[in-house]
């Protein structure tokens, strides 16, 4: 019987992914899954969920039982929480939690999910690799802090237990299934509901969500323990992002640059307001303003060269999340007719 491999974080945006490519590959898999987490997709990819919670370690260790290698892709991705505790109790408690069960569960490997957001960037506003010099305090807001704690965690208990760790960093991720949906998925959504009338002067790296899933099993199985990969693709300013989704979906792009300093003001007064309200959440939150300052563009050549990950249009996972996104109710459908192909 083949070996089981377990996929945390499975029924989310990544996760899902991460499981359907290797239940692809014809890989036996199970999904660690909280109580109120969505699972109907999962059951339809023969997906056995196993219910558990990052911060109770003798869950992790019971759906760890029997499987011989882990994915774990789970993480609080906020930037913006109430209450910022929670962010640090789920990405860096919660990761040290995986570290310590897959060894006393026997398990050979783990490949661990951080974010670019954990790297450094140039300080010549360059592009950024796995190699670029950073530390705690290049950090902006408690996601970036918790993700880049949760990093040093991994490694250091890692090291201390002799688990074998792989490191990869995904940039934006976009494609269909983003449910919850991500900081990155709202941006797609705010624009197909219009809701977007300028944009701000900054830049992403985008990558299919399907190639950081095959980016993931990749590094599993030619990786180097203990090493990083980028997981990435395209290098876009946000109206070359704009832009592009206007010419999947037939709606107008905004045509006004806001100012840094406006969209600043506006965070501020809006993240205040929203601390005021109970039960609100702001639009633009202060953190995503701030990480907005700088381009946050990376080199993904390490992950292609040594992994041979794929390199998938980006425009066509655009097209993708903008699908998906209409089908699903999370936007309304074009007055064209529907959504243009590439």
């Amino acid at each position: 019987m083949p070996d089981t491999v377990l996929v945390l974080g499975a029924s989310g945006f990544v996760g899902y992914h991460i499981a359907r490519a290797l239940v692809g590959r014809g890989v036996r898999v199970r999904g660690l899954v909280r109580p109120t987490s969505p699972r109907e997709d999962l059951d339809t990819l023969g997906v056995a969920c196993a219910v558990g919670n990052l911060l109770e370690p003798e869950s992790l260790v019971r759906a760890m039982d029997g499987c011989a290698s882990v994915y774990h892709a789970a993480a609080d991705y906020r930037l913006w929480a109430r209450d910022v505790r929670s962010l640090y109790e789920t990405n860096v408690t919660g990761t040290a939690n995986v570290i310590r069960a897959a060894h006393q569960a026997g398990v050979s490997k783990v490949i661990y999910t951080s974010t670019v957001g954990a790297l450094g960037l140039p300080a010549d506003g360059g592009v950024g690799t796995e190699d670029t010099p950073v530390k705690l305090a290049d950090m902006i807001g408690h996601y970036k802090r918790s993700k880049f704690l949760a990093e040093r965690e991994a490694r250091n208990v890692a090291g201390e237990l002799g688990v074998r760790l792989y490191v990869v960093h995904p940039t934006t991720p976009v494609g269909e299934r983003d449910i919850k949906p991500t900081p990155t998925g709202q941006i797609i959504t705010d624009f197909l509901r219009g809701r977007m009338p300028a944009y701000i002067e900054t830049g992403l790296n985008i990558v299919d969500v399907r190639d950081v899933a095959e980016g993931h099993i990749l590094a599993g199985s030619r990786g180097q323990p203990g090493r990083s990969y980028i997981l990435g693709c395209k290098n876009m300013t946000l109206k070359q992002i704009l832009d592009t989704l206007s010419s999947v979906s037939g709606r107008k792009p905004p045509w006004a640059r806001l100012p840094y300093a406006v969209a600043y003001g506006t965070a501020v007064l809006d993240t205040w307001i929203s601390m005021a309200i109970p039960g609100r959440e702001p639009r633009a939150s202060l953190e995503a303003v701030r990480m907005a300052a700088k381009r946050m563009f990376f080199d993904a050549s390490r992950a292609v060269c040594e992994l041979g990950m794929p390199q998938s249009p980006v425009e066509e996972a655009l097209e993708r999340a903008v699908r998906w996104f209409i089908d699903h109710g999370y936007a309304p459908a074009p007055h064209t007719g529907g959504v243009r192909q590439i």
